[in-house]
């Protein structure tokens, strides 16, 4: 999962790009970068770590332009090194930068494809350098640099390509690109806003950057739909793929999206009220008797679920861990031993809220479960006489292959696991999980009753489709033990 945005303006965009990304940062912790347009010249400052370590006042006074695009990232597969930061660039034709939220699950294919056919050399790991030369090759054959020839690139991009992605490029001597996989897995918004010298236009990864910096929503760049904004303020968007089943993300609304983000029409924040309505309700079902004292949320994410489900059960809401704002999330932590070791640093209980109740935990997920367990046992030493836990989100069972990092199979908590077997490895008193179609419906909300999400990491349904062997091939690339070894070699 990562961050990205596009920008083009009447006056510079790098300050615009580096606050759209500030903003973003929850979407990636790894690396940064920007890239921006001022003639003929284009200008790329990227590294590791986060936005504000990454640029300086130096690095920001060379972006130049009143193009430009901004990636944070988070590794889902790969090397972790300097050299997948995004943006990637290369000279032909025209001069493109590209910055991609996703993941592609042909890439190996692809790859060969690019070098054998296309006859053009990848350097990095990365699926989204495979991506930018797919569409640089697609767009050489175009023979123009027009709109339509743009258009005409993403279709091929689209047919040959498959996974969940969103891409932002600049094109010298065009403008911006920004275009989505033709199924909407990943989510992409377009916005407006109107200057002194004409109307500006951004595209990002959530509404949140849209509205910090002042621009107007105007709706989500759709499935497989090409958007190109000219240097001169011009916005053309075209359908560029045949028409696939619409199943954006739906691990975007249960935990990595702001909750002041509004996703294919819906507001985060009312989905994972919604959740929580739900959760409590299926509570009331299973134990109408509860003995439940008191609801207190695992912070952040499941804050808004925890204080509807604490409405629903009719027992006091409560803040009883205190987070350390200096430590990243731990879900994007690149290894266990980091996950593990960041628990401790970032949550602290208040013993006061736990000591002799009845105390239900509220997740919005349970992915590992090494986070959950240690959250368990600190609500016992600080006095809990029962730890239940409930989940937003039902049993984590299969990989997330289309941007976010889970894990292979054998390393998700519940895969080949009965939620009684969770429960006691996880040492909780009572663990419940939300159901499936109450999540679909909780997030679909009363607007898009019956909508369809990508929930593949919960029914392992698949909507691209997986060749046999993908499974093993990414054990082998975001397995923790994989990583291990990456760094040590």
């Amino acid at each position: 999962m990562c961050g990205i945005v596009g920008i083009v303006g009447q006056n510079e965009v790098a300050g615009l790009l580096y606050d759209g990304l500030t903003v973003l940062q929850h979407r990636g912790q790894d690396a940064a970068g920007i890239a921006t347009c001022e003639g003929g010249r284009l200008r790329v400052h990227k590294g590791n770590g986060l936005v504000r370590d990454v640029f300086d006042d130096r690095s920001m006074a060379l972006l130049r332009g009143r193009i430009g695009i901004g990636h944070c990232r988070y590794p889902t597969a790969g090397s972790e090194g300097s050299d997948e930061a995004q943006p990637f660039y290369v000279n032909s034709p025209y001069g493109i930068a590209l910055a991609h939220n996703g993941n592609l699950i042909n890439t190996e294919s692809l790859r060969r494809e690019v070098f054998e056919q296309d006859r053009r050399n990848i350097n990095t790991e990365s699926d989204s350098e495979v991506l930018l030369n797919v569409f640089a090759h697609e767009l050489d054959t175009q023979h123009a640099l027009t709109p339509e020839a743009v258009f005409a690139a993403i279709e091929g991009v689209n047919r040959r390509a498959r996974g969940g992605y969103a891409v932002v490029c600049t094109v010298l001597g065009l403008g911006l690109v920004a275009f989505r996989d033709p199924h909407g897995i990943r989510p992409l918004v377009l916005g407006k806003r109107s200057s002194a010298g004409g109307d500006e236009y951004i595209v990002a990864s959530e509404s949140v950057a849209l509205d910090v910096l002042g621009f107007e929503r105007l709706r989500d760049v759709r499935p497989g739909e090409g958007v190109v904004i000219t240097a001169r303020g011009e916005l053309f968007a075209r359908k560029c793929a045949l028409d696939m089943p619409h199943a954006p993300c739906i691990f975007e609304y249960v935990y990595f999206a702001r909750p002041d983000s509004m996703i294919e029409e819906i507001s985060v924040h009312k989905a994972r009220m919604r959740m929580g309505v739900a959760l409590g309700e299926k509570i009331l079902r299973e134990r109408p008797d509860h003995d439940i004292d008191v609801v207190i949320p695992i912070p952040d994410t499941s804050r808004d679920s925890a204080l509807e489900l604490a409405n629903v059960l009719g027992v006091k809401y409560r803040e009883g861990f205190i987070k350390n704002r200096y430590v990243g999330r731990t879900f994007i932590m690149p290894g266990q031993g980091e996950r593990a070791k960041s628990v401790k640093r970032k949550l602290n209980p208040i013993p006061l809220e736990f000591r002799n109740r009845v105390v239900l935990l509220v997740d919005d997920s349970i992915v590992r479960g090494t986070t959950s367990q240690q959250i368990v046992q600190m609500a016992r030493e600080a006095g809990a006489r029962k730890v239940y836990l409930a989940s937003a989100a039902p049993p984590v069972r299969y990989p997330n292959i289309y941007g976010i990092d889970m894990p292979s199979a054998e390393e998700l908590v519940a895969h080949g696991r009965s939620e009684k077997d969770v429960e006691q490895l996880l040492g909780c008193d009572w663990l419940i999980y939300q159901d499936l179609p109450a999540l679909e419906a909780a997030v679909a909300g009363p607007k898009f009753p019956g909508r369809k999400f990508d929930s593949s990491c919960f029914s392992g349904e698949y909507v691209t489709g997986v060749d046999p062997d993908y499974f093993e091939r990414i054990k082998q690339l975001r397995s923790d033990e994989a990583k291990k070894k990456r760094r040590a070699g």
